[in-house]
Formats: structure tokens, sequence, C-alpha cells
């Protein structure tokens, strides 16, 4: 949906074992299948800067829980920050840095073969990176958000508010400790994509 106007299309009452949210559905309309979702605290309150998160889907990780990358702790992490300070996550339908699922997978079994993610994704004929930021820049707005304290370590996150017209007054970090299977994966986002791991 990169690049299309979005609306806001459906918001529910969605109880967590993080706490009360409400889910919000932005799409360019009502019949598109894989919505952007905005999870905003029932305690949110907008006259402070808010705590958001931005994660863009990764359903290996998130819901399968691979431990090829860091996705899915990244996402628990955030979750568990947000019930603490009620902020906002922004899920965007940006799956394997914006290639989509099926590319992904086969960037898995170049990986296996010797490439990085990087290269892998190149090799596709894709950028090392396909995501758009600016989409929840939209959804931001759309919700009232003004100023916030945003949970990352990507620095074209970070980039995306520059000339936005929100205010981000503090980077809040995730540590995410890496492991054997994805210890070349983490220093591929620190050494190549400038992550600040």
């Amino acid at each position: 949906m990169t690049g299309r106007l979005i609306k806001k299309q459906v918001q529910a009452k969605l109880p967590t074992k993080w706490g009360d949210y409400t889910i919000y559905a932005y799409a360019a309309n009502e019949k598109e299948k894989q919505p952007h979702l905005a999870l905003v605290h029932h305690d949110v309150d907008m006259n402070v800067p808010v705590t958001v998160r931005i994660h863009s889907e990764c359903i290996t990780g998130d819901l399968f829980g691979s431990r090829r990358c860091d996705c899915g702790e990244q996402f628990a992490e955030s979750m568990h920050i947000l019930q603490g300070r009620k902020g906002i996550m922004i899920y965007l339908r940006q799956e394997g840095r914006g290639i989509g699922l099926i590319h992904k997978l086969e960037a898995y079994n170049l990986q296996d073969q010797g490439m990085d993610t990087v290269e892998a994704n190149v090799h596709l004929g894709f950028e090392a990176d396909e995501r758009d930021y600016h989409i929840a820049l939209d959804i931001l707005k759309n919700l009232g958000v003004t100023k916030i304290e945003l949970i990352t370590n990507n620095p074209d996150k970070i980039a995306a508010f520059e000339n936005s017209g929100l205010e981000l007054s503090a980077r809040i970090p995730l540590v995410i400790p890496s492991h054997r299977d994805n210890e070349g994966y983490m220093q591929v986002k620190q050494r190549v994509m400038g992550h600040l791991l």
C-alpha cells in the first residue's frame, strides 16, 4: 500500500496480555485484506510525548518465533515497554523489509548459501530495505499524536521524522541480545545498515 492514500477504516477494543488497547485498521479502502494497524493503549496521554514503536510485520519472527532475526523479540519487548508507558504500536504490513513473504523466504535460501540479508535482497532485485515509514507518520497524525518518544535502533525511522511536522523528543533503544542463529544478521544490521545496537 506504499504511496497510496490510506485512512482509518475501523476500530475495535482489543484486550491483550500487555493491557487494554484500541486497534485501528488503516487502508486505502475497506476491501484491503492486509491493512496497517495501530494499537493505542487505552490510557495514552496525548498531552505529553507519546511512546511509539513502528514495527514492520515479520510473520516468521512475530508469529513463529524465528531465531533468524530479532523481530519477534523486538515486538515483545516493545509491547512490554508500551504497557508501562501507555503508548502506541504501529504495525506496518511491510514483510521482509518490504519485499514480501515469498521473496523473504527466497532470501533465506540465499542466506543459507552464504549471502547476508542485504546481499540476498539485492540479488533478488530489491533495495537493501524497501520499507516506507511515512505511512506510520500519517497514522500518527490521524491519531492526534504531535510529540513522540520512539522505540527504535533504526536510523531510517529516526530520519523519517525530519520535516514531518511531528516532534521526535527521544529515542528509546531496544536491547536484544544476539544468539547463534542470528549473530550474522545482527552484525549486518549494525555494520551495513547503521542500526544503533
